[in-house]
């Protein structure tokens, strides 16, 4: 015996692939024990879901494949891509001549190397001269990919995530949206332990990249350790679905992430309702059964009655919950009304802060009221409107509002679900925009903003830029961002004295 076969092993499969002209595997744990035997055709060989016995320790499974090819045949692509994606110990082809064991070829998962390979495939050798011992190589790959997780100290597997972009725009302007979307991750309570990114002229449209680049990054994902792969692009249900089939990793997009982000930090009931019905509208497209047909098999003649398949039921659920969440929200937008009315009637200027996301309007609010809104160094940080009162010098009293933050590509469903958050907008008699001067992408940012107020008609509405961050910058980028933003004024969110120059811009625009 070597370290993956027995000789007697070898030779029945053999003589069984012979007799009934099908390949045939074995499922073998590390104990040597066959956990499962495998029957394919004359070319391939399925394997249905393994075990998930060993899948905590997030690297290789406990499990090697040992399967039977007809003919002069070597690895193939298939069986790679078992191992990939299956996150085998090793896979073992014996080639089968007349009844006898030819050649045998083996393969095993690499942890993170300079050459950046994915496996190590031996050349073929005579099946009886297989000197491998590939229980002591498996050991010691375990062993190298703990050290090299150790060495790296990025979070726990549950919340270390793999960013992936698949986009026809170039390298470096993925590369900036995949730092966005770290800072997303980063919100979120996960942790970024590895990017990828693909330049395509169209996206595949079952899973969203080639198998090939598929199999690239699982195997990215396991020498990182990362039981989450987040996509930079909007998911389709079908990618989802098929995505979810190849790999036992969670597929999230950005959406999904920001959904989740939402989820985390609405804190009033409206913002619960915005947040819910926007999950809502995602995830319904995305409740689809394997076979629409199949998932009528059962169901009565009514369609609704005691027949009604669970999908079906999730589905009248999902609707029924949606339309009660549309209700609920126009109550909200009555009474946001009646409260702006309110304020209208008592004369006080309104005077709304808007901004990039984690541009520090929330702290900007807190050192001119002096209150204790939520800021903090996170992308959507605010997700409900806050409204203070504030007297400013010679006892002008206005409200000050701030807003959630803005951020490109915001998906539809959520600008419509978080419209209630917005509408604060439209009865404002100033807009402060501010921006952090120190983002490298900060002219982009500004911009998005601009673009979001332009979609809403709010562009109408006098407004002011902050350059927040000021001190962050060093005298060559100020002298920059004041050529960029000649009526920017600068500022230091934190230090109350630097805000002087922004609270004498407001009085003097609201006359």
């Amino acid at each position: 015996m070597n370290g993956n076969y027995t000789n007697e092993q070898a030779r029945e499969l053999a003589e069984l692939t012979t007799d009934i002209g099908r390949q045939l595997g074995l499922i073998v744990d590390r104990q040597g024990k066959v956990v499962l035997v495998l029957v394919g055709d004359n070319r391939s060989i399925y394997i249905p879901e393994l075990p998930r016995t060993r899948m905590a320790s997030g690297r290789l499974r406990g499990l090697r494949l040992l399967h039977t090819h007809l003919g002069e045949e070597t690895l193939s692509q298939e069986d790679l891509m078992d191992m990939v994606f299956l996150r085998l110990d090793s896979v073992t082809a014996i080639n089968v001549v007349e009844g006898f064991p030819e050649t045998a070829q083996a393969a095993h998962l690499l942890p993170p190397n300079p050459d950046e390979k994915s496996y190590e495939i031996f050349s073929p050798v005579r099946w009886d001269r297989m000197e491998l011992d590939l229980g002591q190589i498996v050991e010691a790959l375990e062993d190298e990919f703990s050290r090299q997780l150790d060495a790296r100290d990025i979070g726990t597997e549950e919340n270390r995530v793999l960013l992936v972009s698949v986009d026809k725009t170039s390298r470096p302007v993925q590369e900036l949206s995949l730092e966005e979307l770290a800072e997303l991750a980063d919100t979120a309570g996960l942790k970024a332990a590895g990017t990828m990114i693909q330049r395509v002229r169209k996206q595949n449209p079952k899973f969203i990249m080639g198998k090939g680049k598929l199999a690239e990054l699982e195997v990215k994902a396991l020498q990182a350790n990362a039981s989450v792969i987040i996509f930079d692009q909007e998911l389709s249900p079908t990618q989802i679905r098929n995505l979810a089939e190849i790999t036992e990793r969670k597929i999230l997009d950005r959406t999904q992430l920001i959904l989740d982000i939402f989820a985390q930090h609405a804190t009033s009931a409206s913002g619960k309702l915005q947040v819910e019905m926007a999950q809502l509208k995602y995830t319904l497209p995305r409740l689809v059964g394997k076979n629409r047909a199949m998932s009528r098999l059962m169901g009565g003649i009514g369609g609704r009655g005691p027949g009604e398949t669970k999908l079906e039921i999730d589905r009248r659920r999902a609707n029924e919950r949606l339309t009660r969440l549309k209700n609920e929200l126009k109550q909200v937008r009555k009474r946001r009304t009646q409260t702006r009315e309110r304020r209208a009637k008592a004369g006080l200027p309104i005077v709304s802060l808007v901004g990039y996301t984690n541009a520090g309007k929330s702290t900007l609010l807190n050192t001119l009221t002096q209150s204790k809104v939520l800021a903090e160094d996170k992308l959507f940080a605010t997700l409900d409107p806050t409204s203070r009162r504030i007297r400013f010098p010679q006892e002008r009293e206005v409200v000050l509002t701030d807003t959630v933050g803005f951020i490109r590509r915001l998906p539809p469903d959520l600008k419509e679900a978080f419209r209630a958050t917005l509408e604060e907008l439209e009865s404002a008699d100033l807009l402060v925009l501010v921006c952090d001067a120190s983002h490298p992408e900060v002219e982009e940012q500004v911009e998005a903003v601009r673009a979001i107020l332009r979609e809403m008609d709010l562009d109408e509405i006098p407004a002011i830029l902050v350059l927040n961050k000021w001190d962050q910058l060093d005298e060559d980028s100020r002298e920059t961002m004041q050529n960029v933003f000649p009526e920017g004024i600068p500022a230091v969110a934190v230090d109350r004295p630097t805000l002087e120059p922004v609270v004498n811009a407001i009085l003097e625009r609201l006359g």
